[in-house]
């Protein structure tokens, strides 16, 4: 079980931004649990706080922005990123302007004071979406393409195309978040000097300058028109008499666009708003696309609600039947779980049982048309809730536990022979005096098909 975690202190940056130019302040604070990423506009009036996810961005030209009603911030992947790839779930950004400070273009600044301040682990239990089955979003008109497919951790693999002699394929690959401090953060954003004039016209880039971002010169152009360029930015002239990077500092790395593109999909992924388990193959990432598949993906996390455990039947259980007959006093033919898949003291734990049209219930519930009855799946739950509890005492077979209050039952799906249920306990509050509040869900493949809130008590056998 992994929880969530908040920053340990707070620590701001301040710089210019990239397309205002202003000089901007931004905070990072530690937020309490399940808050996830909100943004709050500090120099308006009355402060307002923007979450920081998918649904929100309204603007996704040279930055990502987010939004609520005629309240905006932008250019906030780097930050975002940084954040995500740290494993911080919960975090309040302060920021006195319109966007964030754009700094050297990168995201290293932001990890180097995360890392600086610490990271704190909070109580709450993280909740990741896992891919189980391939995810492709497209876009015809680009041929730009993000896949994501099933993992057991969240990696990307990253592949840009430009028609331009200087910069046309590169490659860049992350298959641990551990490594991007040093592989990703340092990887500056980057600019074609064709695109310079169109962007100004936009009312972009007022801050861009040849240290916050690797400027790309891959057309000849006359001396008189590189400095007329310079001087709309508002950047010293840079002679040149060849193609290439027209930068101050020389690159980070020789991918170092490749690299930046997968820091930018990483920072517009983090606006899921719950860490990922899964590979994105990415072919030209942009934040539009980006954002498509951060989108899709909050809208099947939104459909599940709460995933299904990862049943692999080819694996050893954590409890076998013996054990569990050495846990519970039940037997034939009111045995519910077959087995135990997953366990965490003191949290959770993971039950498997197999429907089979043996079950003597079938007999009567019913002959023509076989239907688990529900009140037989809530047992069951329980059963496995008494596993969790009964594995933390000593002398468990002294023990028996006992209902004494259901709530809030659903049933959504009805079960019949053939069906394999997975069950998922978990504690709600902590163990008091031999009583325990927890919440179930019994799923049959992908989907819920029973959930209920219960309460037990751990009594001494006489």
């Amino acid at each position: 079980m992994t929880h969530q975690k908040t920053l340990k202190s707070s620590f701001s940056l301040s710089g210019k931004g990239l397309h205002t130019g202003l000089n901007i302040t931004v905070k990072f604070c530690p937020a309490p649990e399940n808050h996830g990423y909100k943004i709050k506009r500090v120099d308006l009036e009355d402060q307002p706080i923007i979450e920081a996810i998918a649904d929100n961005v309204t603007e996704t030209q040279r930055g990502t922005v987010v939004g609520k009603k005629d309240v905006f911030v932008s250019t906030i992947e780097h930050g975002m990123a940084a954040l995500y790839a740290a494993g911080i779930d919960n975090c309040l950004i302060e920021v006195d302007a319109p966007e964030f400070p754009i700094l050297d273009g990168s995201a290293i600044y932001y990890a180097n004071e995360i890392e600086k301040v610490g990271i704190e682990e909070q109580n709450a239990e993280r909740d990741y979406f896992v891919i189980k089955k391939k995810i492709e979003v497209k876009d015809e008109e680009t041929g730009a393409s993000l896949l994501i497919l099933p993992d057991e951790e969240f990696s990307i693999n990253t592949l840009i195309s430009f028609n331009s002699p200087v910069l046309s394929n590169q490659f860049a690959t992350l298959d641990s978040l551990t490594q991007f401090k040093e592989e990703i953060a340092a990887a500056r954003t980057f600019v074609f000097v064709r695109e310079v004039e169109p962007l100004l016209t936009h009312n972009l880039i007022k801050g861009g300058d040849l240290d916050n971002a690797i400027v790309i010169y891959d057309k000849e152009l006359p001396q008189a028109e590189l400095d007329r360029l310079a001087d709309l930015m508002n950047v010293p002239h840079k002679t040149t008499n060849q193609l290439g990077y027209l930068n101050n500092k020389p690159l980070v790395f020789d991918n170092e666009p490749a690299r930046h593109k997968l820091l930018d999909l990483i920072g517009d992924l983090a606006l899921i708003g719950k860490f990922i388990k899964g590979r994105v193959v990415a072919t030209r990432p942009g934040h539009k696309i980006n954002n498509k598949l951060a989108r899709l993906i909050r809208k099947e996390a939104k459909r599940t609600e709460v995933q299904a455990p990862i049943y692999d039947p080819t694996l050893a259980p954590v409890m076998d039947i013996n054990r569990i007959k050495e846990l519970l006093p039940h037997r034939y033919p009111f045995q519910m779980i077959d087995k135990v898949i997953d366990l965490e003291l003191n949290s959770y734990i993971v039950g498997v049982k197999n429907v089979t049209n043996n079950e003597p219930f079938f007999q009567g519930h019913f002959p023509e048309e076989p239907v688990m009855p529900g009140v037989l799946q809530i047992e069951a739950m329980a059963q496995c809730g008494g596993l969790l509890v009964l594995n933390m005492v000593d002398e468990p077979a002294r023990y028996s536990t006992y209902f004494m209050k259901i709530d809030n039952v659903k049933f959504r799906q009805k079960v019949v022979p053939g069906d394999t249920i997975i069950f998922r306990i978990s504690f709600m509050t902590e163990l008091r005096r031999g009583c325990a509040l927890m919440k179930g869900y019994a799923f049959v493949g992908d989907k819920i098909v029973t959930e209920a809130e219960f309460m037990a008590q751990i009594i001494k056998n006489k």
